[in-house]
């Protein structure tokens, strides 16, 4: 199979007890068949050291942007996202968006940054990455107001409700499952799943949060994608090597990139 991880954390990952380094990694991905690995952003001086560090991996993917509950870590600089999105390994602005559940009192910050991270991505013709908790209709708001449809993306560790998914299919967008999908609890969710069309699906893994079952409660990495993987397959009827080789197009049609 060749599954492609669409969403990851890889400077996150615990380097002293669980991996050697990020080869390691990546080739714990590659043996399950997770070839391909996005690795995401959430500030710009954390980018610019993910740069360096993941600069000699062909099959790794960086995005670049600032995560709304970073916001405080560093100003926002328009600027410096425009100059170092710009980057030849960077596919998408992201992780963008809102999260009125952990940090609510800035709301008209958070805003004004995601209006204007989406407004670069329009400018550099690169998918956005969406974030979105506690705040679906500011999130569909805002990527209305601001033409997300040029630019296209994806609401990544999707948990929303059928409704948001379909206005977020409307823009063109497409939906990202993670672990969360494996969760006991989360009947609700792949109620969902099962009505998104297979041509809009990405897997991801988030890592190092919200590992899939049998993994909940350690560490996610990259390698674990394949139980994502395997489980919404079954999900949508379909085999797991169907299901890599439809997310992969999926990945590659979005993010304008071939990973084969």
């Amino acid at each position: 199979m060749f599954i492609v991880d669409s969403h990851c954390h890889l400077d996150a990952l615990d380097y002293e007890k669980l991996h050697e380094n990020v080869d390691a990694v990546v080739e714990k991905a590659r043996l399950r068949g997770v070839r391909h690995l996005l690795n995401i952003g959430v500030t710009l001086s954390r980018f610019e050291k993910q740069c360096e560090m993941l600069a000699h991996l062909d099959n790794v993917s960086l995005a670049c942007g600032v995560h709304p509950l970073d916001l405080d870590e560093e100003p926002y600089d328009h600027e410096r996202l425009l100059a170092l999105a710009a980057h030849s390994k960077v596919v998408a602005i992201g992780e963008i968006g809102l999260d009125y559940y952990y940090s609510s009192e800035n709301k008209t910050l958070q805003q004004s940054i995601f209006a204007q991270q989406i407004q670069a991505a329009n400018e550099l013709n690169k998918p956005v990455i969406i974030h979105t908790r506690d705040a679906g209709d500011d999130t569909i708001a805002l990527l209305r107001e601001n033409r997300a449809e040029k630019c296209g993306g994806v609401i990544h560790c999707f948990t929303e409700t059928m409704e948001f998914a379909e206005k977020a299919l409307d823009l063109g967008f497409y939906i990202s499952c993670s672990g969360i999908v494996t969760f006991k609890n989360a009947e609700d969710l792949r109620e969902v799943i099962r009505q998104v069309p297979l041509d809009r699906l990405l897997v991801e893994t988030d890592s190092p949060y919200l590992a899939p079952v049998p993994f909940r409660g350690k560490e996610n990495q990259p390698a674990f994608t394949r139980e994502v993987c395997e489980y919404v397959a079954t999900l949508k009827g379909i085999t797991p090597q169907e299901f890599a080789k439809v997310t992969t197009e999926n990945f590659e049609r979005l993010f304008k990139i071939s990973v084969k």
